[in-house]
């Protein structure tokens, strides 16, 4: 198959993968109505097109929260990231790396941070979710920060698991959902040869660092289920700003004035994110609500934007609408499921053509120069 961007990845990964595994990173929430909303709703931001401005000295490269990058993306936390080829989350890092831009581990990640700190040497982010087991959350926090990560991605949109339909479907969760996946294994060689026989231990590594035993993926469904914190208020916060010295990220703000409160608690960026759309369908894209947290906190703190983004022409896009970054999940996932670390790598170098081309016929320069005047039409 001919690979020319992420979509065909994305053709050629469904193939590959055990239904439970596609249907798990490309479904959403409920009837997915905010998941489609995401990608249309981004794809129909029509950018103005200027001609004749000397683009000969485009640079895609800038400055995100004291890191230089190669250009305006960081790969997103990505849970399970290790299922979708063999110890993923290490090749997913080491992609990075050689592209010159951040990479941040899950906390529900396969690979445990040791294992991914020790065979990249560009320091990593972390993420972590709000759980009522402080005490995870505390071991977890002090593994990150003795293997040197830089940032932590601090996700908080999610008191209480999404009703995703797919996964009952899938056999992700739901009746006999062990035996389902088995059949599914067993009747993809490439995935059970690659990463079900030779990507083993298939369990928890930051779960199982703590609990001090293995914990798989139906401990994994059990234990997180268990440990979601509706109680969760800025309040809890706090310790965690007080012990993370680095820079500290709050994931999934759709509000400005949730955004606003981030700004006064201290956090140094935010995620303008919906989860992709796998946490409350109902609620707007990240596209349309990043132009209105823009206007509120723009300059205050570092914006990021995910959810939605397909190609490097999106990417655009949310700089266009406010955002100083990205985070790339589901796109840089099918080139992982596809090919490894070396997909990743070229998911990468397509999307970063992509932005040249758009920057070049909309008269951007350089990632600065990327902003709302370059829209021509909004919603």
């Amino acid at each position: 198959m001919i690979i020319s961007s992420a979509s065909d990845y994305r053709d050629t990964a469904q193939r590959i993968l055990p239904p439970f595994l596609f249907h798990y990173i490309e479904g959403g929430s409920y009837t997915e109505n905010t998941l489609k909303r995401n990608v249309d709703d981004l794809a129909n931001i029509a950018l103005r097109q200027r001609v004749l401005r000397n683009m000969e000295d485009l640079d895609l490269s800038t400055e995100i929260l004291g890191e230089k990058v190669s250009m305006p993306v960081a790969l997103a936390p990505v849970g399970l990231c290790g299922m979708y080829a063999r110890r993923g989350e290490v090749q997913a890092a080491k992609a990075a790396e050689n592209r010159g831009i951040p990479f941040t581990l899950s906390t529900v990640s396969v690979c445990a941070i040791e294992e991914v700190t020790a065979n990249i040497e560009r320091p990593m982010w972390f993420q972590l979710y709000v759980l009522k087991d402080r005490g995870f959350m505390r071991n977890a926090l002090e593994r990150a920060k003795a293997a040197g990560c830089t940032t932590l991605i601090f996700t908080v949109d999610m008191p209480t698991p999404g009703a995703r339909y797919r996964d009952a479907h899938s056999g992700m969760s739901g009746p006999y959902a062990t035996l389902r996946r088995y059949i599914q294994a067993i009747t993809h060689p490439q995935w059970a040869w690659n990463v079900g026989l030779w990507g083993r231990p298939h369990d928890l590594g930051n779960i199982t660092a703590y609990r001090g035993q293995a914990t798989g993926l139906q401990d994994y469904i059990g234990w997180l289920a268990k440990n979601f914190d509706p109680s969760i208020s800025w309040r809890d916060l706090e310790w965690i700003r007080e012990f993370w010295k680095g820079p500290m990220v709050i994931k999934g703000i759709l509000d400005p004035e949730d955004a606003k409160d981030a700004v006064r608690f201290g956090a140094d960026g935010i995620v303008v994110s919906n989860h992709g759309g796998r946490q409350l369908d109902g609620v707007m894209s990240t596209a349309h609500a990043l132009p209105n947290i823009a206007e509120a906190v723009k300059g205050d703190i570092t914006i990021f934007a995910d959810s939605g983004i397909r190609n490097g022409l999106d990417i655009v896009r949310m700089l266009a609408l406010g955002a100083d970054a990205t985070l790339l999940g589901r796109a840089y996932l099918y080139g992982l499921a596809t090919a490894g670390q070396q997909g990743v790598e070229n998911v990468l170098t397509l999307i970063e053509r992509e932005m040249r081309v758009a920057m070049t016929l909309t008269g951007a320069k350089t990632i600065d120069d990327i902003g709302s005047e370059l829209i021509a039409n909004s919603f």
